[in-house]
């Protein structure tokens, strides 16, 4: 291919220009996805039972018939972006599910529908039109999020309800589903173990899991106060109000699930040196663990658009809190740091992998 030094041909042009334009508006990708969930299409579909004619689409969703051309025009990109399948029959195009959309199913037990929400929702989107005005300003305001709304991400969760309550659901239905292939597919991790904490493990949602597939697994749930306010406890889960950056309750291991790449690295050595003391007092002291599930960024991955998300992540981290996804070396560096004597990584949870570190 020509430079871009030199001189491109039209095509080059007219490419770069697609490309361009691709990027300025892949956010209604974003937002055309964000509408089908509320209107509640791929739940309808499914209640239907078989594939859907616009016309028994457009009669479900209660809305104008003026309208019907432009639920054509949601299904067709969302058909594109392979969330719906478009069968043509008798002449009538009639829609049915993806995998992907069997996901945002409110019923579905490993629905990912809250967590899609959530990340969609304008408390997040609004801080990226402040990426800009963020690195040209010559304070010290930590992130974009602190930019536009002057606190921090978990003072501001704090003192809002309904996104209090919209992020803790969101965290909670990814908490259901990563946990549940976890358990499903790399069961051993938690093998041998007699308790556990689960920090930062929002209303308990990854513990329940944990608990129901190791009944002897005594569990306990550190959050802070108003994530877990009036929530009650089983005879092997129980929850405890805290900040972990003071205290970990002694476990035989402890529990991280996208915890780490909300803080900065001294931070996150400040969290795993309180994880050491934790594991190794008491009758914890040589084969206790800190189990982490979070994105390991590999560049070099054949997965181009694995990697692309992985980034998108990282870029995330970096607008609304301070932290980062980090590589392999970047891991190591800080458990290393924190005085741990070794690790293992494995990639067996898509976007993400099971990390166990070890005193």
């Amino acid at each position: 291919m020509t430079s871009p030094s030199n001189n491109p041909s039209s095509q080059e042009l007219f490419d770069a220009q697609a490309h361009v334009w691709n990027f300025i508006f892949n956010y209604l990708n974003s937002m055309s996805l964000k509408c089908a969930i509320q209107l509640g299409i791929p739940d309808i579909i499914h209640k239907h039972g078989k594939p859907m004619s616009l016309d028994q689409l457009v009669d479900a969703l209660s809305i104008d018939k003026s309208k019907s051309r432009c639920v054509y025009r949601l299904m067709r990109i969302l058909t594109h972006s392979k969330f719906f399948v478009e069968e043509e029959e008798e002449e009538e195009a009639r829609y049915s599910l993806t995998l992907a959309s069997r996901l945002l199913l409110k019923d579905e037990p490993l629905s990912i529908a809250p967590f899609a929400l959530a990340m969609m929702d304008p408390i997040l989107i609004e801080p990226c039109h402040h990426v800009s005005e963020w690195f040209q300003s010559n304070d010290e305001i930590s992130c974009p999020f602190v930019t536009k709304y002057g606190m921090g991400f978990f003072e501001y969760a704090r003192n809002k309800e309904r996104w209090n309550k919209v992020f803790n659901e969101g965290m909670a239905s990814d908490a259901r589903f990563v946990n549940s292939l976890l358990i499903r597919e790399y069961k051993q991790v938690f093998e041998g173990l007699d308790s556990i904490v689960d920090v930062g493990g929002g209303t308990g949602a990854a513990a329940k899991a944990i608990v129901s597939a190791f009944p002897g697994l005594k569990c306990t749930v550190l959050e802070l106060p108003h994530v877990i306010a009036g929530l009650e406890g089983t005879d092997n889960l129980n929850f405890v109000g805290g900040d972990m950056f003071n205290f970990i309750p002694h476990a035989h291991a402890v529990f991280f699930k996208w915890i780490f790449h909300d803080w900065t690295d001294e931070e996150c050595i400040k969290i795993l040196e309180k994880c050491k003391e934790a594991i190794t007092s008491g009758d914890n002291k040589t084969d206790g663990k800190v189990i982490i599930v979070e994105i390991v960024v590999d560049d070099q991955k054949e997965n181009q658009k694995a990697t692309e998300t992985q980034l998108l992540f990282d870029m995330l981290m970096m607008i609304e809190v301070t932290g980062k996804e980090r590589t392999e070396k970047e891991w190591a560096n800080l458990f290393f740091s924190a005085g741990f004597s070794n690790y293992k990584i494995t990639p067996v949870l898509g976007l993400r992998s099971i990390i166990e570190v070890f005193p």
